[in-house]
């Protein structure tokens, strides 16, 4: 019997509170590639470290990056294990959206294609992530570390996501 080849997975990475032990949040994401690592996923990559404006109600500057990871787990059981290492780094799970966090580790891509957890499900899950494609602080770290790697809902490559999204348009004359 032959192993089945591991799964591998974009992860996007972002922190904007200051942890007691690691830092500031680009030390933060740091720890969080650390955090992976030793739960025995493969870190086969990690971009630049990028700042960007929050979404919603937090005031602070986020921390962002991307690693691409791989093992043996499944998407729902990677979302259970990036949870665990989120909750471990002092996030907690409650309340309004978008709020300041230590750390927030999403599954943006999957090497297996699309992901859909059946209704109700938990933990709720979708691959790829439903709005990586409008988020610059997802796609430009994303594009540094895996331009070719290919959107299965769209066909399109995260390195023409990116340059859509960011592309300055021509101004009126």
């Amino acid at each position: 019997m032959t192993a089945s080849p591991p799964q591998r997975y974009l992860i996007a990475l972002g922190s904007n509170v200051r942890h007691a032990r690691h830092g500031a949040p680009a030390a933060v994401l740091r720890a969080a590639v650390r955090a992976l690592a030793a739960q025995g996923l493969a870190v086969e990559a990690v971009s630049p470290t990028i700042a960007s404006a929050p979404l919603g109600p937090s005031r602070r500057r986020y921390a962002n990056a991307a690693a691409i990871v791989a093992g043996d787990l499944m998407p729902p059981a990677l979302l259970l294990l990036l949870q665990r290492i989120e909750h471990d780094f002092g996030r907690v799970r409650r309340g309004q959206r978008w709020r300041a966090r230590t750390l927030d580790l999403d599954v943006i891509l999957w090497s297996g294609g699309v992901w859909r957890q059946a209704p109700g499900a938990t933990p709720a899950l979708r691959v790829p992530h439903p709005e990586y494609r409008k988020r610059t602080f997802v796609l430009t770290p994303a594009a540094a570390i895996a331009p070719g790697w290919r959107d299965p809902e769209t066909g399109l490559r995260i390195k023409h996501h990116n340059a859509r999204l960011t592309r300055r348009t021509p101004r009126p004359r």
